[in-house]
């Protein structure tokens, strides 16, 4: 996957720091997950069962094989023109999955979720099998809580700006026509 063309304008690093607050401290536990094979109907369930907007893929051994959001499933029905029952999760999914540990920094997360352009990343432990999920809403809401701290671990303005880069038109061509 490549970058926008505005990812080097307006991306920064963000700062790492050895008492950093690490992604098992924040990541969602456990995590929903679905197969391949299974309908994007299924998929729909989990979103709505578990009160989520996507779902992690894995295969026979858990480990990560792609994502499926709710805007996925939403433009395969409408693409495919068949039922949800009657569509596999594998020709909706994103097969592009980019992952981080339980031990690593907050700041590793957003910067891939910068670079991506994504608001998920599934959490893998160093047996790339799937243990936790951490988004943008997690970040956010830890950076709300600790806004008032003196040494925040989670800063609002690097959420500010991983969702502005999040939010980047990936096809400036389409975002003209609009």
């Amino acid at each position: 996957m490549t970058d926008s063309p505005h990812s080097q304008d307006t991306q920064r690093k963000l700062p790492k720091n050895e008492e950093a607050m690490k992604i098992e401290q924040l990541m969602t536990r456990p995590v929903q997950s679905c197969q391949p094979q299974d309908t994007i109907n299924r998929a729909a369930q989990i979103m709505w069962e578990a009160d989520v907007g996507c779902v992690p893929v894995v295969d026979a051994d858990n480990r990560v094989v792609g994502m499926i959001t709710d805007r996925d499933i939403a433009m395969a029905a409408y693409t495919q023109g068949r039922a949800l029952d009657g569509i596999s999760v594998e020709s909706a999914m994103a097969k592009q999955v980019y992952t981080c540990s339980p031990g690593d920094d907050v700041s590793n997360a957003e910067e891939r979720m910068q670079k991506f352009q994504v608001r998920r990343v599934p959490v893998v432990d160093s047996s790339a099998k799937l243990v936790g999920i951490v988004s943008m809403n997690d970040i956010a809401l830890k950076a709300a809580q600790e806004k008032s701290s003196h040494k925040p671990e989670v800063k609002l303005d690097d959420v500010c700006l991983t969702l502005a880069q999040i939010s980047q038109h990936r096809h400036e061509s389409l975002a003209a026509a609009q």
